[in-house]
């Protein structure tokens, strides 16, 4: 028997394969999902009104379990590696075959909605999910077109989503009984062996990564926001390194909080909702964010809570430190109705530095930007990827996304160069990382106070001509003065007890950032290579 709830597509689920199923609920709202998820023990209404849930095994996503299919028309454009790693057309077809088969009996939820916020570049997207909290976050997270828009609608990619069924490993041409598998020629992903939820929402923003730039438009892993001006500001970084935190500012209007592209008319957001990592959140630091995450039909994901009060006990890592809150971008105060804004007046480069040695804020030169566009140094933060265990490890991933990248990192690079000559952006680094010392070994995670106040100052043009000093050891720019932060911050070898123990961290760190860029050398010009960083004697 089937059961229809909410708006139905003309285009049926036997496009995709699946048939004899036991039921199908298509683009139900976020109180029927909450009652489906409650009845079938996916979760639990905490205080406030958020639904909580775990995720098992899997707390983060599983980069290693990502595979492309190597056909006639990705072989030649996907830059082929341990990040997009090849799939053949029968290994994949048979992993297809396993997940139709294995929604036969059973509940389908469906969402049909869209990727991109830019009526002329977004993407149609249907997500199947069996569970009710997925499809509630898969709302969450994407854009929900009007209750006229589904009858016609027909998606351009479909995701088939089946935490709750393990591939059997090399047998079946994968790593593990994790599998995240995208057919560009079929328009179709599949995903199973993992219930983390950012599976979903990466796998398409991999996607626009893919098909953007063909298009002329670059796709960005970045958060943005709006001055009352006009001035857009867009935000590079990983996980961990402050995007959601620092664009959900209260005297600029958000545009979205991860994933962008930069078209000739402008940037727009991918997506419908915004991903916040809350460990350790706090409701006098981050109250727009504090919020959302106390209230209906948001998404908990891992956050430890009080089970007789169902109070949230957000400082609780028990499980994880990647806990999530998955909000629709609304449920910020001042958000953009459009999801579009003009072209970048401030591009802001975020990283995390585990080594605590780089400086808190730097202007860039365009060399610079793309350089460390290219390096993209940061830390990744315990529990934001499987098998990282406790403690923060330096890495570099190129364009501030390199799990997300298909195509070689060059072309994106290229496609930022030209659009900052372009418009004329100007461009800065925010180390949001630590100070002091490394972290764990003496360094203090640099206070958001102060962080807040150098990118305000720096996107609302306070900094764009103060005077600078050029750090020795990394060539940046680094303003002598910023209001409302102390200047000894803004000197991070000060900071340091041990002025040795700094100097040789630092060199250290100048030795990774050489050895990394190498791979780059042969793609970019003199210029830029002039701008990079070197060990010295």
């Amino acid at each position: 028997m089937q059961i229809f709830t909410g708006h139905t597509s003309q285009v049926g689920l036997d496009t995709v394969g699946l048939t004899n199923l036991k039921s199908v609920r298509w683009n139900m709202g976020p109180a029927a999902l909450y009652e489906e998820a409650i009845r079938r023990g996916e979760g639990v209404v905490t205080a406030g009104g958020a639904l909580l849930v775990t995720t098992g095994e899997h707390t983060g996503r599983s980069p290693k379990d990502k595979f492309i299919v190597d056909s006639d028309g990705t072989h030649d454009a996907v830059d082929w590696g341990t990040i997009n790693q090849p799939i053949t057309r029968d290994r994949f077809d048979a992993l297809y075959a396993r997940v139709t088969d294995y929604y036969k009996g059973r509940d389908a939820f469906v969402l049909d909605c869209w990727a991109g916020a830019d009526p002329e570049y977004r993407l149609p997207v249907r997500v199947v999910t069996e569970t009710a909290w997925h499809n509630l976050f898969a709302r969450n997270m994407f854009i929900r077109p009007k209750p006229a828009d589904l009858a016609g609608f027909e998606p351009a990619f479909t995701v088939l989503h089946a935490p709750g069924l393990s591939a059997n490993g090399k047998a079946d041409g994968v790593n593990s009984g994790t599998f995240i598998l995208v057919d560009f020629d079929r328009r179709l992903i599949l995903i199973g062996g993992s219930w983390y939820a950012g599976e979903i929402k990466k796998s398409i923003f991999g996607v626009l990564n893919y098909l953007l730039p063909d298009r002329g438009v670059m796709p960005m892993h970045c958060s943005a926001n709006v001055g009352a001006k006009g001035d857009t500001a867009v935000f590079f970084g990983l996980s961990g390194t402050g995007k959601t935190t620092l664009s959900a500012d209260g005297t600029r209007t958000l545009i979205g909080d991860d994933e962008h592209g930069w078209s000739d008319a402008g940037i727009f957001n991918f997506e419908g909702g915004c991903y916040a990592k809350v460990i350790r959140l706090s409701a006098e630091a981050e109250p727009e964010i504090w919020a959302a995450s106390h209230r209906f039909g948001t998404v908990l994901e891992n956050v430890v809570h009080d089970p007789v009060s169902r109070v949230l006990m957000l400082d609780d890592d028990s499980l994880t430190e990647n806990t999530r809150s998955c909000y629709p971008i609304d449920f910020i105060p001042n958000t953009s109705e459009t999801g579009v804004a003009g072209h970048p007046v401030n591009v802001v480069m975020l990283t995390a530095d585990a080594f605590g040695v780089l400086p808190p804020i730097a202007k860039l030169t365009p060399e610079q930007a793309m350089y460390h566009f290219l390096s993209g140094y940061t830390a990744r933060v315990a529990g934001t990827e499987k098998g990282l265990g406790k403690e923060p490890q330096a890495t570099f991933s190129t364009c501030f996304g390199a799990p997300f990248m298909p195509r070689h990192p060059s072309i994106y690079g290229a496609m930022l160069r030209d659009k900052i000559a372009k418009h004329g952006a100007t461009c800065w680094l925010v180390n949001t990382g630590w100070s002091g010392g490394r972290a764990g070994d003496g360094g203090d995670r640099m206070k958001i106070a102060y962080t807040r106040a150098m990118v305000r100052a720096a996107v609302d043009g306070r900094l764009s001509a103060a005077p600078v000093r050029e750090d020795g050891r990394f060539g940046l720019l680094v303003p002598e003065a910023c209001p409302d932060v102390p200047s000894s911050v803004l000197l991070p070898r000060g900071a340091w007890t041990d002025k040795g123990a700094y100097d040789a961290t630092a060199h250290d760190l100048c030795g990774r950032f050489e050895a990394n860029f190498k791979k780059f050398e042969p793609f970019v010009e003199d210029s830029v290579k002039a701008a990079g960083i070197r060990q010295a004697a």
